[in-house]
């Protein structure tokens, strides 16, 4: 009797659920996109989606279709689906490259890959993005950098420029990271190979003078001593005050 009661139960719920869908055969190109607009205005990005693959499957051709192509891209991107935002993304710049709006395509794209590197975690726990795996925040920097190099003067280029800035300096301390790694495993020629990696690399972010650190004490216990004084002395001359100057010059070697 209790399986039967709770059959019954899912079933009503089912029914419900059937009976609260709106039916939407008849539905013109302009209700379904507005209704689609209304959806994506309260969150409901789910709901979105479906209007919007509505329109474009019934009215591929009409006035609404290209918008709601475009406009699909960033509800999959506030819906976190990600491939699919991409995709729909490289689908539109191919089926209309020369659209006034297509700019705004190449900008999703490099904001779903940012979006990618921040990850998820992130809005619950303290995590150092650098130490991520950096996949998406080079694809990320790559889309960016496309929608500068053939939109430069695209009302998103500021915003991507930005966010470049923060990606280029994210790489460097994961380099940074990495070369302190390979210290710590006494691995000193490639923890001095990567801090090389960030000073022809990544000139002016943060991660410089540290890296010039980690070179300058790699080359001091590999007995380079030359190489260790040089190195100093351009963390002297650009940095003058770093409190790592004299941890080099103290450091003893065996």
């Amino acid at each position: 009797m209790k399986y039967i009661l709770i059959t019954i139960l899912t079933l009503n719920l089912f029914a419900c659920g059937v009976l609260s869908e709106p039916k939407t055969e008849d539905w013109s190109a302009n209700k379904l996109y507005e209704e689609a607009k209304d959806a994506f205005g309260i969150g409901d990005y789910e709901t979105a989606i479906r209007y919007y693959e509505l329109l474009e499957a019934r009215y591929p051709f009409g006035k609404y279709a290209q918008q709601a192509q475009l406009e699909i891209i960033y509800s999959y991107y506030k819906y976190e689906e990600s491939a699919s935002a991409i995709a729909a993304a490289d689908l539109f710049i191919k089926l209309y490259p020369r659209h006034p709006q297509v700019d705004y395509a190449y900008y999703l794209k490099g904001l779903v890959n940012f979006a990618l590197h921040q990850g998820t975690l992130d809005r619950f726990l303290p995590v150092d993005r650098s130490q991520r795996e950096q996949t998406a925040a080079v694809q990320s920097f790559q889309d960016f950098s496309e929608l500068i190099a053939r939109f430069p003067d695209s009302k998103y280029s500021k915003d991507a420029r930005q966010r470049m800035v923060h990606l280029r300096n994210r790489a460097a301390q994961h380099e940074l990271h990495v070369a302190n790694f390979y210290m710590k495993r006494e691995a000193y020629l490639a923890a001095a190979n990567r801090a090389k990696t960030i000073l022809e690399s990544y000139q002016r972010t943060p991660a410089v003078p540290h890296a010039l650190i980690i070179l300058a004490r790699a080359y001091k216990i590999m007995g380079l001593q030359d190489l260790s004084d040089s190195t100093l002395e351009i963390l002297q001359l650009n940095y003058p005050n770093h409190a790592g100057i004299a941890k080099v010059k103290n450091l003893a070697v065996k």
